[in-house]
């Protein structure tokens, strides 16, 4: 397809600075390469790692800043060696937008491990560009790294997968815990707990919600279909369930014990961590030695996996609970993701919202 010819612009809500504060900001959108993907963006998810960029909690951050690493658009023009998108096919966008291609990884589909990979926002493209991502009215993105929604599945409840979903979905898959009849311990309800326990469920596991207090009991055990919902206070129960779980999915961004939820773990038992923090963690040694118990971790997921994550939760009927807000509420939503404030992903209609000052 012919590229424009002018530059062009899209516009934003951007971070200007440590406060994470967003607001207006118009910039270059390059244009569409031979295996580009130009796409108008519907919707995005709102993750936790939004947070963290926007306030340079990482000691990371390039700003202006627009975030946003769970898209979903409508392909409005392709280039010339684009096959698997058609102007008007609903598309998603995750954490990624760039490879070396040539490392082990990239060479067995592992990208989200490239030690080059390049994010959707708060990276510098290939053309010395900085990335911008889905919080914007369109995006330019490989085809490497566009995902087709299945048909019929609605934007806002897509959104979410492309993170928080697929963040899940690739340990059960990789460690080979698809299999039904494994328990399973979700360490804690946020966005990507409650996808837990949705993918668990799903999969035919038993799975226990570990929690710091009683505020989500009812809602993970009647609302998200958990099996059992314990504090992980509460030593009684804690040691009612010692020796019980294949696995545990350690979904908490700050630090905390390990040995509580190691203790859970059978024999060659995971605990899989998912959560980043910036302090180290500790754990005693006999903790894993006497189990043969492994404490791992898994970083979003590959562009398969991500296909197959698609396929399997329109396959399954699956549902996530969201929020679905306009782009003048995203910084207080930002200030209730950081207070926990949300049942259990917030959604920003893009499509529906007036991004202009």
């Amino acid at each position: 397809m012919r590229r424009m010819e002018v530059e062009r612009k899209t516009i934003g809500w951007a971070a200007r600075d440590p406060s994470g504060i967003l607001s207006p900001y118009t910039y270059t959108l390059r244009e569409t390469g031979p295996e580009d993907v130009h796409i108008r963006i519907i919707c995005c998810g709102i993750c936790h790692t939004d947070l963290h960029h926007t306030k340079n909690d990482l000691g990371t951050s390039n700003y202006p800043m627009v975030p946003g690493h769970e898209v979903v658009g409508e392909v409005v023009e392709v280039g010339s060696g684009v096959s698997k998108f058609t102007v008007g096919d609903i598309v998603g966008v995750g954490c990624l937008v760039g490879c070396c291609g040539g490392c082990s990884p990239c060479e067995r589909d592992l990208e989200q491990y490239c030690p080059k990979k390049i994010w959707s926002y708060n990276d510098v493209y290939i053309d010395g560009q900085p990335t911008q991502g889905g919080f914007a009215k369109a995006t330019v993105v490989h085809q490497k790294f566009v995902v087709k929604i299945p048909e019929g599945m609605a934007v806002e409840q897509a959104a979410p997968l492309l993170c928080a979903g697929v963040t899940v979905y690739s340990p059960l898959s990789h460690f080979g815990l698809k299999k039904p009849g494994l328990r399973g311990g979700i360490l804690g309800l946020g966005g990507v707990g409650h996808m837990g326990v949705k993918f668990a469920k799903a999969m035919g596991h038993h799975v226990t919600v570990i929690s710091s207090s009683n505020k989500k009991r009812e809602e993970a055990l009647q609302d998200l279909g958990a099996d059992d919902y314990v504090i992980g206070s509460d030593q009684s129960k804690m040691n009612e369930l010692a020796d019980s779980m294949d696995y545990i999915i350690d979904t908490v961004p700050v630090h905390h014990a390990l040995e509580p939820y190691l203790s859970l773990l059978r024999l060659d038992g995971k605990l899989i961590l998912m959560g980043v923090i910036n302090n180290p963690l500790q754990f005693l040694s006999p903790m894993v030695m006497i189990g043969r118990k492994m404490i791992t971790g898994s970083f979003i997921g590959s562009m398969k996996e991500t296909e197959e994550m698609l396929e399997f939760w329109k396959e399954k009927g699956l549902s996530s609970i969201i929020e679905v807000v306009k782009m003048d509420y995203v910084n207080t939503a930002l200030e209730r993701l950081e207070k926990n404030d949300v049942r259990y992903r917030f959604v920003v209609d893009v499509e529906g919202s007036r991004l202009e000052a």
